[in-house]
């Protein structure tokens, strides 16, 4: 197995795969343990069906880039889901369940009204649940990636402490001048760009385990935001490579076997946890 899996990496796609993979699973868990303490874990959810109807859009006008309307789509999205959680009327969990079965309602309509696909079932299962074009990735496809996760990190990084601050007490950080609101924005355009780029890798309908698993699967073991956050970066990187390398090998779908490995680490950090304590 060993030998076969060091074939497979001499092929420039399966670096490909592995590198863009790796990217995505910093991204996502960076951003995942914020979005799990403020209690939006299902905002990746809701996003990732809005992103599948803004693909749709896309599929119906034919264009060769669809990042032209599902990048901005989805982070406008992002930020009406943001600002509609915060409305007493419309609380968060409400807001993103609206806008998530609306938005994958439409782009399926959309799908089956215009599509002038012979395969409309595979397509729209390969967007759901990931595609196997993710290992068809060009160079272009993983600078891309590498350049909007550099920036996403540096972001983190630069404002780790006003993340820090809003995710735990958001009412103090805004008394205490920390301009809550444009800090939640930030989080919301970056976990909308993540999610954009994850589309490919674990599908629309995966795409929240990418952001809550390691999350919460750090959380069963460690108790400071720091130590969650670096561990879960780890964890999610591990998994990620485990999860493509298991599918090349044995042919299994890469988003639901990068899931099941995120579903197995959780299990193991729980039990650890229980001796842990």
């Amino acid at each position: 197995m060993f030998e076969t899996l060091m074939n497979y990496l001499q092929y420039p796609f399966v670096r490909y795969a592995l590198i863009v993979g790796i990217l995505i699973a910093v991204c996502s868990s960076l951003l995942g343990v914020t979005l799990v303490l403020k209690r939006f874990s299902f905002i990746g959810d809701g996003l990732s069906h809005v992103a599948f109807g803004a693909m749709a859009i896309a599929a119906v006008l034919n264009l060769t880039n669809q990042n032209i309307i599902v990048m901005p789509v989805t982070i406008v999205s992002a930020v009406l889901l943001l600002r509609a959680g915060q409305n007493a009327k419309i609380k968060g969990d409400a807001a993103i369940a609206m806008i998530s079965v609306g938005a994958l309602a439409f782009g399926y309509l959309l799908m089956n009204i215009f599509s002038t696909s012979s395969n409309l079932s595979g397509d729209v299962c390969s967007t759901l649940f990931g595609s196997t074009t993710f290992l068809t990735l060009s160079l272009s496809n993983v600078v891309t990636c590498s350049v909007i996760s550099a920036i996403v990190v540096i972001v983190f990084l630069l404002f780790y402490n006003k993340i820090f601050a809003v995710t735990f007490d958001e009412g103090f950080a805004t008394a205490a001048g920390t301009g809550a609101k444009r800090y939640n924005l930030l989080i919301a355009v970056m976990i909308a760009v993540v999610i954009v780029m994850a589309m490919n890798l674990v599908g629309s309908l995966m795409i929240s385990a990418l952001v809550i698993f390691p999350a919460i699967s750090s959380m069963r073991i460690f108790k400071s935001f720091k130590s969650v956050t670096i561990f879960s970066v780890i964890l999610s990187v591990i998994c990620a490579v485990t999860g493509m390398l298991i599918s090349i090998l044995a042919g299994t779908p890469v988003g639901s076997t990068i899931v099941a490995a995120n579903v197995g680490a959780f299990f193991l950090c729980s039990l650890i946890g229980l001796f842990h304590k």
